[in-house]
Parts: structure tokens; C-alpha cells; sequence
């Protein structure tokens, strides 16, 4: 590949080799190539950095002894204009020392000569990998900067949030009643709230009301209000959510917890467009437009109205669990991150790429409210990680995993404990994959996917 192409599409990526020995560097070259990368060959480090832009497809690979700038030079130019950039180093036997020092100081890995082509191939490979993930994180990041109108109240690219996003804007201004489905915590406010700003209702009142976390013996009151000596308490007149309601929206979430003798009252006054006050004898005209949320379909309620729920079901929406747009969690806890970093004042802290694999790999039980949890202590606390948070007990195996903590759902338990063996298996053997495959009974290619899986880096254990 020459230095004016552009990277095929279709290879395991791009590597800007550096070396000033033009055998070294042109067998280097072709041995990559046929493994399936595309290479950029330099002879000094000053060429190299010509190439190095924030948005660089690929990482790099350089000898470190090079007359005019060594490998260790060009490492610290790169990781000032762009850091985190992954650099794989190579070296000779005695300068293992050295290489150890700049991999604390930023080095992705680094490579004895003379190397094994096999192994030089798989580091390369995961470093190709972690610079993937970097620049999916850095569009992310701008997605997020440039995000206007619903984008920036429904936060997400994958196609089944852009498929919500287009069905919230198709029906805000038809003005029907809507039923909204999803798990909890997936968002079904939110989505009510985006129906209400982008319809004509947008003027005037949003008004939620939860309908199974009101006393059964208080929700007719609040919906409809009451009248002064109405029952014992009812010092004076009150306005009911319906009435206060009227020219906006009306939000009725977890309608299927409503007792029956209200959802009598509910569907006169959607029928009528009229309701009573509480102790109250002359209609009150209301003009509203009702959005309901459910968990599950309200048609398999038994203790729900068939004729309520052809009344309210003019419309459908349905919110995909999180766990079915895992390609949106980084960008949602970015933008909770910078939320929550503002409000405190603090730095925000940038998204490391074993992080970045977390968050994609977790299967968010409890959706982006349980997201939205784990941003903030994140922001807050510089000193963990997201599987510090989601995983706190991976350290201790007796007490949460072997001894079975079901505080949490089986599949994160085990998720937890198979990370705590490779992670052990690996600090015990000093990064050795042979050593682990054997210990562990694993292939090579099974133990690289649930390192990948798990966010874990070899190079944290040599």
C-alpha cells in the first residue's frame, strides 16, 4: 500500500511500520501483508508523523534504536498530538528493561527481536482492535457535540433507536392517544416528554402522574381533584392532574396498576372530554391528549378494561431494551459522564478501551436508568473502572461467586467469575497465552474472545 491509498475496507488493518533498515522493514512488510494488513513503510520517525492524525486508522510498529529519533521519541511526539494511540515497539533481548519503562509510560506492547512473525501478528491484531474502538469512541463523542433537536433527548445511532426516534416525530402532532411500551427503566417518560415538545401541545403543560406509586385511596383525587369538605382532610378546592392538564399532555405511567372503578371514570372523561371534581357536581371541559406506559401488553391485564384500552390504543410505541442497542451505551454514558461532570465542576474523565468493551458486552439488566447510575459514579470516583462498578465483588470469588451472591442476575455472576479466573490464570502466569490455554483447558481463539469480551489486555500482565 503506498502513502497516498486509502486503507482497504476489508483488512485487519493499517500499520505505519518504522524502521531505518530497508531489509528489515520491506520482509516485515510482506510478511504483514500476507497476513492481511495494509502497511505504510517509513525509514525515519519524522515520515512517520507525517502520517499521524487524530483520526488515523491505524497504529504503529517501530524499531527502537533508529539514528535522528528513536522509537521511544516517536512514541512521546505521538501520544502528545493523540493519546492512548496504540504503539507496538520493537526491540533487542537486552532491552527488555527499557521496553517494560515505556510501556508504563504509554506503549501499547512491545516485540524481542528476533520475533515470532505468529506472535508480532497477534499483537499487532489487538492493537489494531483497541484503535478501532478508540475512533468508534471519538465519533461517538463528536455524534454526541453535534446532536440537535430529538437527537438530543433520545440519545442513540443504532437502527432501532433511529426507527423510535422517526415513529416519535411521525405521530407527535397527530394528536391520538398512545400507549408506550418497554422494560422499566428504558425510558417510556422521556419518550412521553419528546411527544409532547415536538407536537403542538408543546406550549403548555406536560404532566406526569405514576399511577402505582399513588395511594389507591389519593389517585382519584389527584387525577380528577376535589372540591373543598369533599372528604375529611379536603381543607379547600383542589385542581386534579386532568384539569391542569388541559390544552397539554397527560402522562399515565404504569396505567395497568390503576384500579378498576377509576378506569371507569378515565374513560368517560376521554369519551366525553368532561370530568368532576371530587365532591363536585358540574362538568369541567378538558381538552388533553393522553399518553399511557406499560411494562407488558395491556391486553393480557386481566383487571384492565377492553374498552379502555381500544380508547387509549390509537397509537403504539414500543422502547427496545438496552440490551438490544448495545452499540448506543457508549454514547449514552458519555453523555451522562459529561452531564454529571458538569454539574460537579469536575474533569471529565475519557472512556479507557477496556471500558469501552464492558459497556458493550453487559447485558443492562436494568436499562439506561441502571446506566445512567453507573455514568455517575464513574464521573465522580477516578479511581475505578465500569467493571470496578458493575462487577464489585470479581475480587473476592468465595464471597460473591462461589458462595452464590444472587443479588444479582446469574448471568453477570458468572460473567464476573470467568473474568476473575482468566485474570488471575494470567497474572499467575505472567501474560503467558500458552500458559493459560493449557491451565485453563481453552483454545486459543475461545480465551482471545472472552479476553475481548471482558476487556482484558495481555500486555497488563507481563
Amino acid at each position: 500500500m503506498t502513502d497516498k491509498q486509502s486503507p482497504n475496507q476489508s483488512s485487519r488493518g493499517t500499520v505505519l511500520l518504522v524502521d531505518d533498515e530497508a531489509m528489515v522493514r520491506k520482509s516485515t512488510e510482506k510478511w504483514l501483508q500476507m497476513a492481511g494488513f495494509d502497511v505504510i513503510g517509513c525509514d525515519s520517525g519524522q515520515q512517520a508523523l507525517s502520517h499521524i492524525l487524530v483520526d488515523f486508522p491505524g497504529i504503529v510498529v517501530s524499531d527502537v534504536k533508529m539514528p535522528e529519533m528513536t522509537g521511544l521519541e516517536l512514541m512521546d511526539k505521538i501520544l502528545e498530538t493523540v493519546p492512548g494511540f496504540p504503539i507496538v515497539l520493537v526491540t533487542g533481548h537486552g532491552d527488555v528493561d527499557m521496553a517494560i519503562g515505556a510501556m508504563r509510560k504509554g506503549a501499547y506492547d512491545f516485540i524481542e527481536k528476533p520475533f515470532n512473525p505468529e506472535r508480532l501478528v497477534e499483537t499487532i491484531q489487538r492493537a489494531c482492535d483497541k484503535r478501532r474502538l478508540m475512533l468508534d469512541n471519538l465519533r461517538l463523542q463528536q455524534n454526541l457535540a453535534s446532536s440537535s433537536g430529538i437527537d438530543q433527548r433520545l440519545i442513540g445511532i443504532s437502527p432501532a433507536i433511529r426507527r423510535l426516534k422517526q415513529e416519535i416525530l411521525t405521530l407527535a402532532d397527530l394528536d391520538t392517544n398512545v400507549i408506550i411500551y418497554g422494560e422499566t427503566g428504558t425510558g417510556k417518560e422521556l419518550v412521553a416528554q419528546s411527544l409532547h415538545e415536538f407536537s403542538h401541545r408543546k406550549d403548555k403543560h406536560f404532566v406526569p402522574i405514576n399511577c402505582g406509586a399513588i395511594p389507591e385511596s389519593l389517585i382519584e383525587s389527584e387525577l380528577f381533584g376535589h372540591e373543598a369538605g369533599a372528604f375529611t382532610g379536603a381543607a379547600k378546592r383542589r385542581i386534579g392532574k386532568f384539569e391542569y392538564a388541559s390544552g397539554g399532555t397527560l402522562f399515565l405511567d404504569e396505567i395497568e396498576s390503576m384500579p378498576l372503578h377509576l378506569q371507569i371514570k378515565l374513560l368517560r372523561a376521554l369519551q366525553e372530554g368532561v370530568i368532576e371534581r371530587l365532591g363536585g357536581n358540574s362538568p369541567i371541559k378538558v381538552d388533553l391528549r393522553v399518553i399511557a406506559a406499560a411494562k407488558t401488553d395491556l391486553r393480557e391485564e386481566d383487571d384492565f378494561r377492553e374498552d379502555l384500552f381500544y380508547r387509549l390504543n390509537v397509537s403504539q410505541l414500543h422502547i427496545p431494551p438496552l440490551r438490544d442497542r448495545l452499540e448506543d451505551t457508549p454514547l449514552l454514558f458519555e453523555h451522562y459522564v459529561r452531564m454529571t461532570s458538569e454539574s460537579h465542576d469536575k474533569e471529565q474523565r475519557s472512556l479507557p478501551e477496556q471500558d469501552f468493551r464492558t459497556l458493550q458486552s453487559y447485558q443492562w439488566p436494568g436499562n439506561v436508568r441502571e446506566l445512567k447510575n453507573i455514568a455517575m459514579r464513574y464521573a465522580l470516583d477516578k479511581r475505578v473502572s465500569v467493571s470496578d462498578i458493575l462487577f464489585p465483588d470479581t475480587g473476592n470469588l468465595q464471597a460473591s461467586h462461589l458462595e452464590g451472591d444472587i443479588s444479582q442476575p446469574l448471568a453477570v455472576q458468572v460473567a464476573g467469575f470467568e473474568a476473575e479466573v482468566i485474570k488471575r490464570s494470567l497474572q499467575q502466569h505472567q501474560g503467558n497465552i500458552k500458559a493459560v490455554m493449557d491451565a485453563l483447558d481453552l483454545p486459543r481463539r475461545t480465551l482471545n474472545q472472552k479476553m475481548a469480551k471482558y476487556g482484558i489486555n495481555r500486555a497488563d500482565y507481563t
